[in-house]
């Protein structure tokens, strides 16, 4: 499932996916935006892409999304949330409350996403959980420190969520099967081909190679 799926981004790694005969849940708040997305794929889609419309930052709407898709037999092997934007600039003074609210609801979207699809994740033979994070992370600057901030929470969050995994697999005595795994990058635009490949390739690693990784992608 890519979540938050209806940006350059999201089409990027939808049609990767897709070539890579996977089948998609590309999940957005916009449904004009959604519709874009399917044309864009055009004949790509084949049935392989099915779009859903959800506020991924409301709690009750993601939980109903969850039921939906159990519903209609759909059990995730990935989930992939491309929530996210940038605001900074001006030092420490230029980091206005309003643009870190605006920047956590991406953090806000990988919490709840996570939440409602871990257990799918772990009951997946290959379940995989990766985020796009930034090399601002490592070097956060003070025009960026509200930006760097939430890529730090995303990135702790996410190896929780590995923690949660081999723990699991410790637990029930089994191998490990699920990976949660963070992506950084500068400049996503530069980069985007390279992230959608490295996504696919998730699912040709195994898990233990890539559960709690940071990878770089340049």
């Amino acid at each position: 499932m890519l979540a938050g799926a209806t940006s350059p981004s999201g089409l990027a790694i939808a049609r990767a996916l897709v070539a890579a005969d996977a089948r998609v849940i590309a999940v957005g708040r916009d449904q004009d935006r959604l519709d874009a997305l399917a044309d864009a794929l055009g004949a790509e889609r084949a049935g392989s892409v099915r779009v859903e419309r959800c506020s991924l930052t409301d709690e009750g709407a993601v939980t109903a999304l969850a039921g939906r898709l159990a519903a209609d037999g759909e059990h995730l092997d990935g989930l992939v949330p491309l929530v996210g934007g940038w605001r900074g600039g001006g030092g420490l003074a230029g980091q206005s409350e309003d643009d870190y609210r605006a920047l956590e609801s991406s953090f806000t979207a990988i919490r709840l996403t996570s939440r409602a699809f871990e257990a799918d994740l772990r009951a997946s033979a290959a379940g995989r959980f990766a985020i796009l994070s930034s090399t601002a992370v490592a070097r956060p600057l003070a025009g960026g420190a509200n930006y760097a901030a939430v890529k730090a929470a995303s990135e702790a969050w996410t190896r929780a969520v590995a923690q949660g995994f081999a723990k699991a697999a410790r637990e029930a005595d089994e191998p490990l099967r699920a990976a949660a795994t963070v992506l950084r990058v500068k400049a996503l635009d530069s980069v985007i081909d390279r992230v959608a490949t490295t996504i696919v390739g998730l699912w040709d690693a195994d898990a233990v190679a890539v559960n709690d990784r940071i990878l770089d992608v340049d």
